[in-house]
């Protein structure tokens, strides 16, 4: 494989999670590994999987301007981007954030 320029490594993770638009998929004690290819990586995981559904939004969650602005800065999005994403994870910033990143890719 490497004569080919294929370089392939295994990541040491306790948990990946994968957030996607209706739940999130949460693999425990995975194996990763790292497919390095003409200038790609591609992430193989195995592991035991379980899925969780979003929670849904919380009414009327207060969203402050300061928690708007740190959600924007962190996932590099717009102040309106950032107090959507806010309401939509119930206020809670690490969710929001997540939800943000995940949306990037």
């Amino acid at each position: 494989m490497r004569r080919m320029g294929v370089k392939v490594t295994e990541l040491e993770c306790e948990e990946v999670v994968l957030v996607l638009p209706d739940k999130r998929v949460v693999i425990r004690e995975p194996r990763v590994m790292v497919i390095e290819a003409q200038g790609e990586k591609i992430y193989q995981i195995t592991g035991k999987e379980i899925e969780e559904p979003l929670e849904k939004p919380v009414e009327g969650a207060e969203v402050t301007e300061e928690d708007v602005k740190l959600v924007a800065e962190q996932a590099g999005v717009s102040l309106e981007e950032a107090r959507r994403a806010l309401e939509e994870a119930g206020g809670d910033l690490a969710q929001a954030i997540i939800l943000l990143q995940a949306r990037k890719r």
